[in-house]
Parts: structure tokens; sequence; C-alpha cells
């Protein structure tokens, strides 16, 4: 039996309390304090500049309150939050990623409280349907990340190319690509994770938009693998692991890569490993319309806290958006309102490429079970250039299916 990593423990410790825990039907609704509240908060951080920020805030708005709140960076979040939920201990307030959200509110470990923020609607609607789930919009975006074009321009200006020539379809794309000599046109991660965005593009996905059915096998998803698969077999794109790199943003920061594609993450790991190296970021060409994906995470709050009104009051301080332009200008991520838009462009341009994207952007896939289904999907892509990718996407839909209880 292969062993599994911690996260997915984390998982299996959540689903297993569906049972015998009080999530077999609706959780039961946990007796609420009054007054001042202390609430623990646990964050999955990315750093010290992301904890102390974090730790800024929640001070602040509990001196404003008279309340307490105190924050903890996770080790590992969802091995944590799995065993607080089974120990039925868990904190008030907690970091949900996209990609677990769906396990966690199937078994009713979140208290749906998405509405009871102010200006909802405010949260850009590609981050609202990721935390959506049975028709009730349950926590509130934190930030989030999109995929972009990332260019070289040194080594764009040494194959001929200029401004005009950014492509703005997979025809440009491929186009382009061919210009390059002595290096590799495009780094592109091998999972679902990159890939993914052209099957979005495509018009296809792996699962329907309301979560239920699975999709993997359309037309439109054998159409982009079978892109993405030409550009492999022709050395138009590489995977990291060809190009002597632990993901695409080392290879294109050594300049194995004249492009490739990332979210807004890479701006901070090329300012610290890679500082030489002059690039522009576009939004992603496009195929039979745009696409791109978003990566996310969610102010979570458990079904079973005793400071629901707390927490709230909390979340809502998290999120208002100047709060969230400190947390930018802090480490790095990317407003979840609309409204703070104009002003993270205006003191960020190079973000429009990224901010952009959330209007078409396709969030992780909101189901529960998914975790297996996914990784095998993810090892058929980095085996592409020696799969059919028919029957990758057919064995895909399968396992999709059997998940879903189809």
């Amino acid at each position: 039996m292969k062993h599994l990593p911690l996260a997915a423990l984390g998982v299996l410790a959540l689903a297993a309390t569906a049972c015998g825990s009080g999530f077999e039907d609706k959780p039961k609704a946990a007796p609420q304090s009054s007054g001042p509240a202390s609430i623990k908060v646990l964050i999955g951080s990315s750093g010290d500049a992301e904890t102390a920020a974090v730790k800024q805030a929640a001070d602040a708005w509990a001196k404003a309150g008279g309340n307490q709140a105190t924050v903890t960076p996770a080790q590992d979040i969802n091995q944590q939050l799995g065993q607080a939920f089974a120990g039925s201990n868990p904190p008030d307030v907690f970091y949900v990623g996209a990609d677990h959200f769906a396990d966690y509110a199937s078994v009713g470990a979140l208290e749906p409280y998405g509405d009871k923020v102010s200006q909802p609607d405010d949260f850009y609607p590609s981050l609202r349907s990721t935390f959506t789930f049975d028709g009730k919009f349950y926590c509130a975006p934190k930030d989030f990340s999109t995929l972009a074009l990332v260019i070289n321009d040194d080594l764009w200006k040494k194959a001929g190319l200029s401004d005009a020539d950014v492509p703005t379809t997979w025809d440009q794309l491929t186009a382009v690509a061919k210009k390059f000599k002595g290096v590799t046109p495009l780094a592109i991660g091998d999972t679902r994770d990159r890939i993914g965005a052209f099957m979005v593009q495509a018009g296809g996905w792996i699962i329907s938009p309301d979560g239920k059915q699975a999709t993997g096998d359309s037309p439109q998803n054998l159409q982009a693998l079978e892109y993405v698969r030409s550009l492999l077999k022709d050395k138009l794109a590489q995977y990291p692991k060809q190009l002597d790199a632990a993901w695409p943003g080392e290879a294109f920061g050594k300049g194995n890569a004249a492009m490739t594609i990332e979210g807004n993450w890479i701006k901070g790991a090329l300012k610290s490993d890679f500082p030489g190296i002059k690039y522009s970021v576009h939004e992603l060409p496009a195929g039979a319309k745009k696409g791109t994906l978003s990566f996310t995470n969610c102010w979570g709050i458990a079904a079973k806290s005793a400071n629901k009104a707390a927490a709230i009051s909390f979340v809502e301080a998290m999120t208002k958006a100047d709060q969230q332009l400190a947390f930018a200008r802090a480490f790095g991520v990317m407003p979840s309102r609309q409204s703070a838009k104009d002003a993270y462009v205006k003191e960020f341009p190079g973000d429009a490429a990224f901010v952009n994207g959330a209007d078409y952007a396709q969030g992780p896939v909101n189901a529960p079970k998914m975790d297996s289904v996914l990784a095998d999907f993810d090892a058929g892509l980095q085996q592409l250039t020696a799969q059919d990718p028919k029957a990758l996407l057919a064995r895909l839909r399968k396992n999709t299916a059997a998940a879903l209880g189809d």
C-alpha cells in the first residue's frame, strides 16, 4: 500500500468524523458565547511576512472590540484541521484551501456564513463559486491568484519579437514559440494545475459547474490535451524535470525557457533567486475562449465554534478592501474584493494580467473525495507524450464519476 501524504491523512481524519461525531446530518448547533470572545485562528502561512501581517491585523481587531485572537501558523494545516475536527476541538477560524473546501463542506464541518459578511457580491464571482457548495456560499475568499503568461523580455527581443507579437491565441503561441533558437520556448508544469488552463480555454473542465457530473472525456478537453501534447512533442514546451528544474519558475529564472505559465507568486521567487531577470506578464492566450485557473483560500469558520458572531466579525475585518491591500503590500497576495481592484492595479501595475484573469478563471475541482482521482490524472499528464489523451480522459471521467457516486 502506498503511503499517503500527511495532507491526505488529514482529510481522511476529517472524513472519519462524518460517522459518530455530530456530522451524520446537520451538525448540532454549538452553544454560543456572549460578550467579549477569545477566538483561535489557524493559518497556513506562506512565511514570516504573512504570519506577522495576520497577527497585526488580528491584534487590531481584538483591541477595537475588546476581544482576543490567538493566531497560530500551522505546520501542515490539512493534517492539523483533520485532527482537530476528529477530536471535536477545531479552531474558530482557519484557512481553507479551495482544493479541500468541498471535503470540509460535505461533512458539515464549516459554518455557511458567506452571505453574512458585508457586500458578499463584492467578491469576484469566480471566487464565490469556488466556495459555494450545494447552493450555499460558505466562506469569504481570503485572496487569490490566477495563471498568466510570463515572458523573458531579453530572450523575446533576441528572437526578434516585439510587444505586438505577444500571443493572444493558441495559433499565435505556437507561431512565436517557433521563433526561439537554443532555448526552450515554454516551461509548463506537468499537472492539471497548469495544463488544466488549456482545458478551460477549450471550453472544457473536469466536472460540471454544479459539481455533480463527470465531464473529463469531453471533445473540448481532448482538443486541449492534444494541443499541449503537440507542443511537448515538438519541444516547443517542456516540463520542469526536462529542464533540470524543480518548477517552471526556476527554469524560467535560469534562462532555460523564454516563457512560462505561473501565478503571481513567481514575482517573489524571481526577486529572491533571479533578481537580474527582466520579464513581463500577459493574459494567457485563448483557445475557443479566454481561460485561466484561480488558486485561493477562504476564511473558514467551524460549524462547532462557540464564537460564531466574533468569528464573522473577525473575517469581516480581515476581508475589508483596505486590509486586503495591506496584506498585498506585506506578502504579495491579490485582494478577493472587486472594489480593491483599481487601487491594487494602480499600486502593482505589473499584476494587471493576473487580476484581469479573475473575470474568466476556473477554480479547483469543487467536489469531495477527488484527491486520488486528480493525483491519478496528474500521473497521466506527466507522461502525456507517451499517452493516448482520449484514454487518459476516459479514465479521468470514469474515476470522477465513481468519486461523485454517479
